[in-house]
């Protein structure tokens, strides 16, 4: 088992990433509303106002998507996320890795 994060900037992408989910057998994931680095330093840090134009994706809701799974199907997700947010080698794109999980207490089998 793995853990699966995917930071999404591009806040209208999110349906297509959770049936993306849903095609490879993810069926559980947790989303939560995210800020980037960018965001917070140009509007809270009145000195980096200006560079607001530096950070892509600062105007739109960003979100940071999270969900157990199983190796394969992370790796399968990984595939579809790359065809939804495209290259994530490219700048304001989007972050996705997967770190291991030892222990997994309270996920429902699959029928």
């Amino acid at each position: 088992m793995v853990l699966l994060f995917l930071i999404l900037p591009d806040g209208s992408r999110l349906d297509d990433v959770l049936e993306a989910y849903l095609e490879v057998g993810i069926t559980g994931a947790t989303v939560l509303d995210a800020r980037g680095m960018g965001q917070i330093l140009s509007e809270e840090v009145p000195i980096f106002a200006g560079l607001r134009s530096l950070f892509p994706g600062g105007e739109t809701a960003h979100h940071l998507i999270l969900s157990v799974a199983e190796e394969d199907k992370a790796r399968e997700a990984l595939e579809l996320i790359q065809g939804i947010c495209g290259d994530l080698g490219k700048k304001g794109t989007g972050i996705a890795f997967t770190v291991p999980v030892t222990g997994v207490m309270g996920l429902a089998k699959e029928l």
